[in-house]
């Protein structure tokens, strides 16, 4: 299993970015059985989840109505377009990948499968 981001970058406030998550190792028949979430972290704190998609989608507070998640398990990617962004939403967002994972706890720790990151930059 294999999951690379992509999209992230640096933008002033109020701009928009479209984080790319492609996932490979996957069957085609068990792909769309696995939540695909973006956490994010910035140095010295936790990783947090910002968002999911599985049988249904999630959003933090933070997040609902500026971002949204999508899918396309044909080309097993997931998106996150995120909108009007804040100097708080920089970070180093996380794609991840967990087995029903909709089903339990929204917890990096509880998640299995992870990408390498990317960073986005939100300047004021």
């Amino acid at each position: 299993v294999q999951l690379v981001e992509s999209g992230g970058g640096s933008v002033q406030v109020g701009g928009s970015l479209r984080l790319s998550c492609a996932a490979s190792g996957f069957s085609e028949s068990a792909f769309p059985d696995y939540a695909i979430g973006w956490f994010r972290q910035v140095p010295g704190k936790e990783r947090v989840g910002v968002s999911y998609i599985g049988s249904a989608t999630y959003y933090i507070d933070s997040v609902k109505g500026r971002f949204t998640i999508s899918r396309d398990n044909v080309q097993k990617m997931v998106y996150l377009q995120m909108d009007d962004l804040r100097p708080e939403d920089t970070a180093i967002y996380y794609c991840s990948a967990e087995y029903h994972g909709d089903w339990g706890p929204f917890s990096a720790s509880e998640w299995d499968h992870w990408g390498q990151g990317t960073q986005v930059t939100v300047s004021s």
